[in-house]
């Protein structure tokens, strides 16, 4: 009789449960949509490759605040020689007779495709740098400023035999090259 009681109007508890269901796997879907717009967003608005980033060199570069693309700046690149063993040109003035140099030669150059191009040269440059190395004297290389003279005559010596002096507009003469070695280090250096 209780069933006879209800009025048109009222409905039965069964039928909510059903909505909230479809309620919860509609909030799910948005969501899941809503996470995968904004991945494509993030991967669609990533830097594009350049072609210079395929060959090798990449080089970043920072906006500045005029909006003009400036360069970082790039890392040196070394070529590294063979260690040089040579004997020192004979020091009157020291006792003990005849010394030996043993260096390793690093030169410092703009990027990698300069250091490739050095490479046709190796014999050459090991031969001047070892003609440069047996004119020195003990005494002359045992001081700073010696070693950084020998520096700057193996970085000339190596300037002159990859990138030879062209004839100057003003009066014919030779104008020290501007080559690919931009400074010589040793990083190892031992007289006996």
């Amino acid at each position: 009789m209780a069933d006879a009681k209800k009025t048109e109007g009222e409905e039965t508890a069964a039928p909510p449960k059903k909505k909230g269901k479809l309620l919860l796997f509609i909030i799910i879907g948005v969501v899941v949509v809503a996470v995968a717009v904004v991945a494509a967003v993030l991967l669609l608005k990533k830097k594009p490759v350049d072609e210079e980033d395929l060959d090798g060199e990449n080089t970043p570069k920072k906006e500045a605040s005029g909006g003009h693309k400036t360069e970082a700046p790039k890392a040196p690149t070394y070529v590294k020689l063979d260690p040089f063993t040579s004997n020192l040109a004979i020091d009157e003035a020291a006792p003990a007779g005849p010394q030996y140099v043993q260096v390793v030669v690093e030169l410092k150059v703009e990027d990698a495709h300069v250091a490739e191009s050095i490479k046709p040269f190796t014999a050459e440059v090991r031969h001047e740098i070892l003609r440069l190395l047996s004119g020195k004297k003990g005494a002359q290389l045992a001081t700073m400023e010696g070693r950084d003279k020998l520096g700057e005559e193996v970085q000339l010596a190596v300037n002159m035999i990859v990138n030879p002096p062209k004839k100057s507009k003003k009066g014919g003469k030779e104008e020290p090259p501007e080559g690919p070695v931009t400074k010589v280090l040793f990083s190892s250096f031992i007289i006996q």
